[in-house]
């Protein structure tokens, strides 16, 4: 398939620079047929025994501002941590990308920066790979970096909302979902975001099952797809973890009668990644990169609740694999049309898979 076949018009005046308060409150489509209704209405379309998936990662702060040294040459640079490689490595994203170099020493933190309570946050550049990403050795490791980290940086808003304005105190709230609690994202998994300890206990107590799963979000979520040609693009590899209970508790449930219903793309491709041509959902721990357009048979999810995506996204040509292109772009049309907001402050959708 060709990249243009997932374009569509997209208006600024649909994207969400802010998320809406109460999170439930936010409005949710649901795709075939076309209702209009709100996240709080979530437990009226699921039934006892069905089992949502949740992907519980927490967001770390990512977003690092600092100095490149080259003997007496400096130069201002910012990098989004993308994957964690070891106790003491990282690969980022970085710009000026072209003026950094393997062997550039990097010193985090602002001049007017909070004094780090660990000391100096400095690395090495070790590597540059083709997909511009580089590797950041860290002369800190393990915990003392994570500290590090979560003193000096900041919460690594998606591009689009950090080019209109900086992340903020409430920034650090509204992008983690309630039941975060595996630091290790620098992107949170948006469709989580609706989620309220209220809206849970409703789930509850109608008889739905609630599953986590750990899938730690990297950077490359947000880069464009650069080939006319899908299958010419490489998806970046991202952790997760599938449990043996959790696993054991989906299959269960699949085998009672119950759907098997993901909160967010990133529960489920990895759901899917740990998921085997039989069915059966197995213990999962190693990275996915997993890449879903139409054509995939999905193996083990029923249903998807997931935010509106941007055009030419990967994220847009999963949902058009999941519930049917034609479908989607009805669905987006409809939602254009009404005012839903789009992206990662916005509002949710909820689709059923188009061929059980």
């Amino acid at each position: 398939m060709q990249l243009a076949d997932f374009d569509f018009h997209l208006p600024d005046a649909n994207i969400a620079l802010r998320p809406v308060s109460p999170r439930d409150s936010a409005r949710m489509l649901l795709v075939a047929p076309l209702t209009d209704l709100a996240v709080s209405d979530l437990p009226d379309q699921l039934r006892a025994g069905d089992v949502l998936v949740l992907n519980d990662t927490r967001v770390i702060n990512a977003r690092l501002k600092g100095t490149r040294y080259r003997n007496e040459n400096l130069q201002a640079c910012e990098a989004t941590l993308h994957r964690r490689l070891s106790p003491s490595r990282w690969t980022a994203f970085m710009k000026p990308g072209k003026r950094l170099a393997v062997g550039d020493r990097v010193a985090f933190g602002e001049t007017n920066d909070r004094a780090c309570l660990l000391g100096v946050l400095d690395a090495t550049i070790t590597e540059k790979g083709e997909g511009g990403e580089l590797t950041l050795s860290f002369d800190l490791m393990g915990p003392d970096l994570d500290a590090a980290i979560a003193e000096r940086g900041a919460m690594p808003l998606p591009p689009y909302i950090a080019a209109k304005r900086a992340e903020d105190a409430q920034d650090r709230a509204d992008y983690q979902t309630v039941y975060a609690r595996d630091d290790g994202s620098v992107a949170a998994p948006t469709a989580g975001l609706h989620f309220t300890p209220e809206l849970m206990a409703r789930l509850q107590a109608r008889g739905v099952g609630i599953a986590f799963v750990t899938l730690h979000v990297g950077a490359g979520t947000f880069l464009p797809v650069k080939t006319d040609d899908l299958a010419d693009h490489r998806m970046h590899a991202e952790y997760g973890e599938v449990t043996e209970e959790t696993a054991a508790r989906l299959n269960a449930a699949r085998a009672a009668g119950g759907r098997i219903v993901c909160v967010g793309t990133t529960s489920l491709r990895l759901l899917e990644s740990a998921t085997g041509e039989d069915g059966v959902v197995r213990p999962f721990a190693a990275e996915t990169a997993i890449f879903i357009t139409p054509g995939y048979r999905f193996r083990a999810v029923d249903g998807l609740m997931t935010n509106f995506h941007l055009p030419k996204s990967t994220l847009f040509m999963l949902v058009c694999a999941f519930a049917g292109h034609d479908t989607m772009r009805a669905a987006y049309a409809h939602a254009i049309a009404t005012g839903y907001r789009f992206y990662s402050y916005g509002d949710a959708s909820l689709l059923w898979r188009a061929n059980p």
